[in-house]
């Protein structure tokens, strides 16, 4: 069973239902009814055709309501995908970069990551990039993909309504690896997840000064050789 971790779950959820249901539904009885027709015009019954003259009204009956069918099912997913695509006002933005093969997440504060961090029950806006191929941001466990383009950015969001731990995957063929292009996203409470970040930011920063110093301790000794 796919974990229901996000504020999508239910409406992805229900429209795949609903699509499912259609399907199985005109399976069957195309099935049944090619059984029936075998069976009931089978040349034994019926050694001599007889000519059989069109309708127009079945023939405009099975041309409107096929044509309802898939227009209620492209409306049904239409209204996920533009809600998927538009993020409410507010949202805590994380920039997300895919490249062969593995993510790399960036907060507001300049925090990063390489997985992908978000609180309790608040939205979240991705922005989606690619250094490289077509990557696909895909969350099973919230019902959320969305692909990652070369040269383009594109956006989604969602809401974690469950504390835990769940799998991202790339869901764009994209190379050699593409089955190893996976991360998390843990899911903390609020409190948790600003102590968190802040704590990141911290380590971080104590890692560049660090860094900073070496790099003028070994320019510094260089100079002393000459």
């Amino acid at each position: 069973m796919i974990a229901q971790a996000s504020n999508f779950v239910t409406e992805t959820d229900t429209t795949f239902f609903i699509v499912v249901s259609i399907c199985v539904f005109f399976l069957l009885l195309i099935t049944v009814l090619m059984i029936v027709f075998v069976i009931k015009y089978n040349r034994k019954r019926n050694k001599r055709a007889v000519n059989v003259h069109g309708s127009t009204t079945l023939e405009i009956t099975w041309t409107v309501i096929p044509t309802l069918i898939v227009l209620v099912m492209f409306w049904l997913g239409w209204v996920g995908y533009k809600d998927l695509s538009t993020p409410p006002k507010g949202s805590m933005i994380v920039d997300v970069t895919a490249q062969m093969w593995k993510w790399n997440f960036k907060y507001a504060n300049g925090v990063k990551a390489d997985s992908l961090y978000v609180p309790l029950n608040k939205n979240v806006e991705v922005r989606l990039h690619s250094i490289d191929v077509d990557h696909s941001f895909y969350v099973p466990a919230f019902r959320m993909k969305k692909d990652c383009i070369p040269t383009r950015t594109n956006i989604a969001w969602f809401r974690a309504e469950k504390l835990g731990i769940y799998h991202v995957f790339c869901a764009e063929y994209c190379g050699l690896n593409h089955s190893q292009m996976y991360s998390k996203v843990v899911v903390l409470p609020e409190d948790d997840f600003n102590k968190w970040l802040a704590d990141r930011a911290k380590q971080e920063k104590l890692s560049a000064g660090n860094d900073s110093t070496k790099t003028t301790v070994e320019n510094d000794s260089t100079k002393t050789s000459m």
